[in-house]
């Protein structure tokens, strides 16, 4: 099974630029789709974006034009670049790595299609 593992978390004023990586660990992401989910503090985890094998991509209404996510499958590893950044995108970031294969716009946005989760990577935005 594979194991998504992220890095690049951090604290940054608002306006500023992040980018967080998640790469496989285990076995390959292979060409299942990858998405990234944020927990602030509270029990809900919001969608954030996720991208198919083959660059299809997807956005939370929140970010949408302020974050991009990319996949470098030679790599197995995807990225977020987060731009101007607000204290409200502040949360834990999980990146999560379907165990389907699935075409749906629909599903890339549900929790429940993802089988494989890291332990998150922190963004702090201060305002």
């Amino acid at each position: 099974q594979v194991r998504p593992v992220e890095s690049g978390g951090g604290l940054v004023q608002a306006g500023g630029s992040l980018k967080l990586s998640c790469a496989a660990s285990g076995r390959t992401f292979n060409t299942y789709p990858v998405g990234w989910f944020r927990q602030a503090p509270g029990p809900e985890r919001e969608f954030v974006a996720a991208i198919s094998w083959n660059d299809d991509s997807y956005y939370g209404a929140s970010v949408k034009g302020r974050f991009a996510i990319s996949r470098d499958n030679a790599k197995n590893t995807v990225f977020l670049q987060m731009n101007s950044l607000k204290p409200e995108d502040t949360a834990v970031y999980y990146c999560a790595a379907a165990n389907l294969y699935f075409t749906s716009p629909y599903y890339f946005r549900q929790q429940d299609k993802y089988g494989y989760w890291g332990q998150g990577t922190q963004v702090t935005v201060s305002s």
